[in-house]
């Protein structure tokens, strides 16, 4: 059996569980502080949040130990609760492996209690103590994008425990939309894509940029405004504009769209890696925040230019099986580990 630990912030680590696990032939146990997704027909253990603390008690409350971890605030109050509930679940299950996606916390108590921990390797400067210790402590480091974008200058020790298997979409598998044909300049069209983790750029921005491309219509799409058929937006979109988190970008990367990818602030400066891998590989036009109004039709002239073939590079429009594939063989590996255990008690 298979654990799958979710971070609760955004929208992007649930949705890569629910991608992966589609193609698992080992069961699965989605481990969280968030509900179970709709439609989650799997075990799903329920954690307690570990951010109860009210903000105005956290720096007091040495949340990183020193500098040792991420997220330990003294005394909150859904630390040990949960912390009590995962140890008591590996007793009981004995899972073969356990997937982080993301904790350097979890990850460290699930490798002491002696499981097999696999963790979701993210992109920017990941370098600080409490991310060696977590990528340090795991058996293998899944990485939801292409070795090129983010690992050449890795050290040898870590690249070799890398699984590189490219952007891991719900749309993987699907044959990518033709282009839809351009039937004048008026009906060209721009998909905005934001994401569940909050957004730096202002509507005021938007319509900035909105008013300074009027050969274009301009559509968003987030958790205000859902998409009724995602897919096929992407597929009338002639340019897609969409925020650097990993699971965006691999919806845009499936359906092969031309694409203008903008960074927001995030921890580590994930999205700004993010925007600036895919504009180095080629792939899309990648930015590190918001442009000037006046810079817009350029950018998506450019992205016209670029295209959407590129993406090819990003993803395999397999990925979510690849990692799935990956580990089902490491799970049958220490599956085969806990039984001799079991066995010989």
């Amino acid at each position: 059996m298979i654990g799958y630990y979710v971070h609760h912030q955004g929208l992007g680590h649930l949705t890569r569980l629910q991608a992966i696990a589609e193609h698992l032939r080992a069961p699965v146990t989605g481990i969280s502080s968030l509900p179970a997704p709709e439609g989650w027909a799997s075990d799903w253990l329920h954690l307690d949040r570990d951010d109860r603390m009210p903000a105005a008690e956290v720096t007091g409350a040495d949340p990183t130990a020193g500098g040792v971890l991420h997220w330990v605030p003294r005394h909150d109050l859904g630390l040990a609760g949960r912390v009590a509930a995962l140890t008591a679940w590996v007793a009981r299950t004995r899972p073969s492996l356990v997937v982080v996606d993301v904790s350097v916390e979890v990850t460290a108590l699930l490798r002491l209690c002696g499981v097999p921990v696999v963790v979701v390797a993210m992109p920017g400067e990941r370098t600080d103590r409490p991310h060696a210790l977590a990528y340090d402590l795991a058996d293998a480091l899944l990485a939801p994008w292409p070795e090129a974008a983010h690992a050449t200058a890795w050290h040898p020790d870590r690249r070799a425990k890398l699984w590189a298997v490219g952007g891991i979409s719900r749309f993987d598998g699907r044959v990518p939309p033709s282009r839809r044909p351009s039937v004048g300049p008026a009906t060209r069209r721009v998909l905005v894509l934001w994401g569940g983790g909050g957004r730096s750029t202002s509507a005021a921005e938007v319509a900035a940029a909105r008013a300074a491309t009027p050969g274009w219509e301009w559509v968003e799409r987030g958790p205000g405004s859902p998409s009724p058929d995602l897919w096929s937006e992407l597929a009338s979109a002639d340019v897609v504009v969409t925020h650097g988190g990993q699971n965006a970008v691999a919806e845009v990367a499936a359906a092969r769209r031309p694409a203008v990818v903008v960074a927001q602030p995030r921890p580590f400066d994930e999205q700004v890696a993010t925007a600036a891998a895919v504009d180095r590989l080629g792939v899309a036009v990648g930015v590190p925040t918001w442009p000037l109004a006046s810079a817009w039709p350029g950018l998506l002239e450019r992205a016209l230019g670029r295209g959407g073939e590129g993406w090819r590079r990003w993803s395999t429009s397999h990925g979510a099986a690849a990692a799935a594939a990956r580990l089902d063989e490491l799970a049958d590996e220490h599956g085969r580990v806990v039984h001799d255990v079991r066995t010989a008690s």
